[in-house]
């Protein structure tokens, strides 16, 4: 019988499980045995996941970052707690500051008062509260008050995300057909190490199963290392799209961002995503998200977590070949 079939009395909750890493967590765990509950604002919407596990392995509950005691309520009973919640723009109620910081401190609270095992933290390279950038300042409060809360907290902090639903190179992919010319932010020379969203959740899983040291954090990164400019090009190259690619200096690129964010505003969401971007997104783009030297000698990486890491290569074609102006099935011509 496979695993995901097996009955089993282990229970983990998945804060944000239906999101674009969470569903991938999810999976995971259903995998392994785990009965899933996974927690999100709206149950009704994650019905998509039931599928991931046997039947009523994997059961969506209500939960609101926002109210403790929803919180409280989804983690009862929980053996494993992962906060895989998170939000790349901010919108209404669902700031930076409720989601990342009051959020992760609540369920760290609510996990340790109901005797969890373990916490797991999804965070993100260079997440520090000092920043100026409110989106990382807000990463990096949401994982001290986690730790203090739930010392023994685990942090899983990856680099950019790639995978079939990632908002990354299917950006690029997507800009590409629409457009002759695509803007580089920043000048493209940041240094990136895209780490594949399915090594995450093995990462997760891993953690859990003795391979992580309680109380520390563990930077994910893939095999290889890419600037932002290489990163555009190789997927101008799967999707077989020619664009000529424009550096725009720092400042240039947040202007840019901030009319984009003005014009998503007044749209009232008729203005086209993949054109929109925020200025707390273009600021990342000045510092370097890459794995440590320190990670590394620690073994605090996804190696160190008995995972071998995906390459962009190997896995990037398999979604983003749907940009091919011919599609998948005619002879390669680029457009």
């Amino acid at each position: 019988m496979a695993d995901y079939l097996k009955p089993s009395d282990k229970l983990v909750t998945i804060f944000g499980g239906s999101g674009f890493l969470g569903r991938h967590i999810v999976r995971a765990f259903a995998r392994r045995g785990w009965r899933v509950r996974v927690a999100v604002r709206r149950p009704d919407l994650a019905h998509f996941l039931t599928p991931l596990g046997g039947v009523g392995q994997v059961q969506a509950v209500q939960a609101n970052l926002r109210y403790p005691e929803s919180v409280a309520a989804a983690v009862v009973g929980a053996r494993i707690v992962i906060n895989a919640s998170g939000v790349k723009a901010q919108s209404g109620r669902q700031s930076y500051e409720a989601v990342h910081t009051f959020g992760s401190r609540e369920i760290a609270v609510a996990a340790k008062a109901a005797g969890a095992e373990t916490l797991i933290q999804i965070s993100g390279i260079g997440a520090d509260a000092a920043s100026r950038n409110l989106y990382i300042a807000s990463k990096g409060r949401g994982d001290a008050a986690a730790r203090e809360a739930f010392p023994e907290a685990i942090v899983l902090k990856p680099s950019v995300v790639f995978g079939p639903e990632d908002e990354f190179f299917n950006r690029f992919a997507e800009l590409a057909r629409l457009l002759p010319v695509l803007p580089v932010f920043g000048g493209g020379a940041v240094k990136l190490q895209p780490v594949y969203v399915g090594d995450i959740a093995q990462a997760a899983v891993s953690a859990i199963d003795g391979a992580a040291v309680a109380g520390k954090d563990y930077e994910l990164g893939g095999p290889e290392v890419m600037t932002l400019r290489e990163a555009m090009q190789r997927t101008l190259t799967i999707v077989e799209r020619r664009r000529g690619l424009v550096g725009l200096p720092m400042g240039v690129s947040k202007r840019l961002a901030g009319l984009t964010e003005l014009a998503s505003s007044l749209s009232l969401g008729l203005f086209p995503s993949a054109l929109a971007t925020t200025k707390e997104q273009v600021d990342l783009l000045g510092t370097d998200n890459m794995v440590s030297v320190q990670a590394i000698t620690e073994k605090r990486t996804l190696e160190g977590l008995g995972v071998a890491a995906q390459g962009f290569e190997a896995i990037a074609p398999t979604y983003l070949v749907r940009f091919r102006k011919s599609g998948q099935f005619e002879p390669s011509r680029f457009a």
